[in-house]
């Protein structure tokens, strides 16, 4: 007969040591190509387990210290490979597809995720990196979190909008001031702007070359300018050289440009998008009486 002690060792034992396996078969090494995703990565506890990250992937700022694979549209096999990852892990965005296949082909488990800019996307990606992580009530807790977050800014946008109509926006993401491209319906820039209360006056689907003239002539209230190679005002600087047109805008005449990291639009939703909306509702309604959002 066994005493109660030893029963009780061996219970424990039979409890633990499935979990224990559990844990164990969680893929170790991870590569992450798409800021937003690698951004969830880390607020979910996983950054210790990154071994390296597409050049989209800057936040936290620890994550530059990483090897990196490359854009995350022209990603590199033999760099990938070398760190010997146990899983890949990017959105729909991720590529060019033979280079995806050569990586799952070496046996390297790779993990796609939507890119879409929806809160049921981001829902999904989160569900779904939870389990990747072991770490599903935090996942669970993350997403209820930034629900609550986007409600508190929804009702602060209709408090504005009571006494301000909603200003014409464009979203221009461009690269070192080049031809830039205008962020059209179901880009993550597109969700931003809708978000934050602004009227995104691009109409077309994704992000789309348009000419300065045709830009111009939109004539928007407010710009938002996301430059790939500079930030701050160099990049507002940058896009007015290259595209001068763009100064006789209402936006640039009563100095209502808005600078955006880049990275915030890459890789769906991410967890630093409720900041940046807030901060882009205090610019779209600076003579509300909303002038902080929960």
């Amino acid at each position: 007969m066994i005493r109660k002690p030893l029963a009780l060792l061996a219970l424990c034992a039979a409890v633990a040591f499935p979990a224990m396996a559990a844990a164990n078969d969680l893929p170790q090494r991870w590569v992450s190509a798409g800021g937003a995703l690698t951004e969830w990565i880390s607020a979910l506890g996983g950054e210790a387990r990154l071994v390296g990250v597409d050049t989209t992937s800057q936040h936290p700022e620890s994550l530059k210290a990483l090897p990196s694979v490359g854009y995350q549209r022209q990603l590199s096999a033999e760099g990938m490979l070398s760190l010997r990852p146990d899983v890949l892990v990017g959105t729909d965005e991720m590529g060019p597809p033979p280079v995806v296949q050569q990586v799952r082909a070496a046996g390297v488990r790779v993990e796609l995720f939507s890119s879409d800019a929806t809160l049921t996307a981001l829902d999904d990606n989160l569900k779904r990196l939870g389990v990747l992580l072991g770490a599903e009530q935090q996942a669970a807790t993350l997403a209820s979190r930034y629900h609550q977050q986007i409600d508190a800014i929804a009702t602060a946008v209709a408090r504005a909008q009571a006494s301000q109509p909603a200003p014409g926006v464009l979203l221009l993401v461009g690269h070192a001031g080049g031809k830039p491209l205008m962020a059209g319906q179901g880009t993550s820039g597109a969700w931003l702007l809708q978000q934050a209360g602004g009227r995104n006056l691009a109409h077309h689907q994704g992000y789309k070359p348009l000419s300065v003239e045709a830009m111009a002539a939109l004539d928007p209230d407010v710009l938002v300018v996301s430059d790939r190679a500079v930030s701050g005002e160099a990049a507002l600087q940058a896009l007015l050289k290259e595209n001068p047109a763009l100064a006789g805008s209402r936006a640039v005449r009563e100095k209502r440009v808005i600078t955006l990291d880049p990275t915030l639009l890459v890789g769906g939703l991410g967890p630093r998008l409720p900041a940046s909306v807030r901060s882009l509702v205090q610019a779209f309604y600076p003579d509300s009486q909303v002038n902080t959002v929960p």
